[in-house]
């Protein structure tokens, strides 16, 4: 996909969000350079909401400003390592994340970017409580995708249904699968039973039922419009 292709895809898609949602959000930007993961170099970041608040005259926030900024560079060094890259699939989710970036701050969710509230999240979760089911955003990123909370590490994977399936996945070297069983929620915390190398608590699977572009929009701005479930299972290396 060339530039000006990818850049008209992704207006397109831009103008299919009601403008409800991008409130606060000054701009649409489409970079030509490929864009690093601040933390790690071997990956790339496909975009990026950058977040201004601007104080009242009381010192206190009052305004919420957003620019949406999509990396083309990242998009096209991703596709030449897999001919099945879905650019226009793509494009799509890494809008909507970004989108509930900036919804998250109109919420007032500063909290959900403070290690501290991923870790008081984790232990209502662990206490069987009702718990933000996103919260491992807030932690450590590992890699993308893939989060550390303390001693735990949560794994996201979206998935059109949630039907049994079996899923492989690598870690720590070593390569596993396992055996993931049907879910009627929105989230399902798969936790994985058996010790995983360099974890020192639980492994969790996390698959989240792939939602509409309003469904996953109207969520970033309700939590508790996800329905939760965890289950345990045992792994297998393979």
């Amino acid at each position: 996909m060339t530039l000006q292709e990818f850049e008209k895809t992704a207006r397109s898609i831009w103008r299919q969000v009601p403008q409800q949602y991008k409130r606060g959000i000054d701009c649409l930007i489409v970079e030509v350079h490929a864009q690093s993961h601040p933390e790690h170099d071997q990956f790339f970041t496909m975009g990026e909401c950058v977040t201004e608040t601007y104080l009242s005259d009381f010192d206190s926030p009052d305004t919420v400003r957003s620019s949406v900024v999509l990396y083309y560079g990242s998009f096209r060094a991703l596709a030449q390592e897999d001919w099945q890259f879905d650019w226009e699939r793509e494009i799509n989710d890494t809008l909507l994340h970004e989108l509930q970036h900036h919804l998250e701050h109109l919420a007032s969710e500063a909290g959900l970017e403070d290690f501290d509230y991923a870790v008081e999240e984790n232990f209502r979760r662990v206490e069987g409580q009702p718990f933000d089911p996103l919260f491992y955003h807030a932690g450590e990123p590992v890699e993308p995708g893939c989060f550390r909370v303390e001693h735990d590490v949560f794994r996201e994977l979206e998935a059109d249904r949630m039907e049994e399936a079996q899923y492989e996945f690598d870690w720590a070297g070593g390569r596993y699968l396992v055996s993931m069983p049907p879910s009627a929620a929105d989230v399902q915390y798969v936790v994985i039973e058996e010790e995983m190398p360099d974890v020192a608590g639980d492994f969790c699977i996390v698959r989240i039922r792939r939602r509409s572009m309003l469904g996953t929009l109207r969520a970033a701005l309700d939590r508790r419009g996800y329905t939760v479930e965890e289950v345990l299972v045992n792994m297998k290396e393979i």
